[in-house]
């Protein structure tokens, strides 16, 4: 089954997540998705497989979220998906998808549901 982290090598979180999944006999397909962010239709997919509304997914403490008006609740997903497509480190990370299924690795221990 394909396993696939979307990782942040800045981030302990992520690294931290990385090790896990290794020490489980996994080695994930890597995506810098800093560099290669996922699209909304990505985004969408990843959010029924976590069962997370957008609001779930955004990192709100950086500084495009407060920038953006992002806590605005009259928000629609739709602009919520496209602030985070165009600015990816609102995404929390790390993700995780394994097969169907998604995980954050907050803590990494998360992601061992999934596997």
């Amino acid at each position: 089954m394909q396993t696939t982290l979307w990782h942040n090598p800045r981030c302990s979180k992520s690294r931290q997540t990385l090790e896990l999944l290794k020490a489980q006999g996994i080695t994930p397909s890597i995506r810098l998705y800093l560099q290669d962010p996922p699209s909304q239709s990505e985004l969408a997919t990843v959010l029924k497989a976590l069962d997370f509304n957008p609001r779930q997914l955004i990192r709100t403490k950086e500084s495009e979220y407060k920038e953006l008006g992002l806590q605005s609740p009259t928000l629609s997903d739709n602009a919520l998906l496209e602030a985070m497509v165009s600015h990816p480190r609102l995404i929390e990370r790390p993700v995780v998808l394994h097969g169907e299924r998604a995980a954050v690795g907050r803590p990494p221990e998360n992601v061992l549901e999934i596997l």
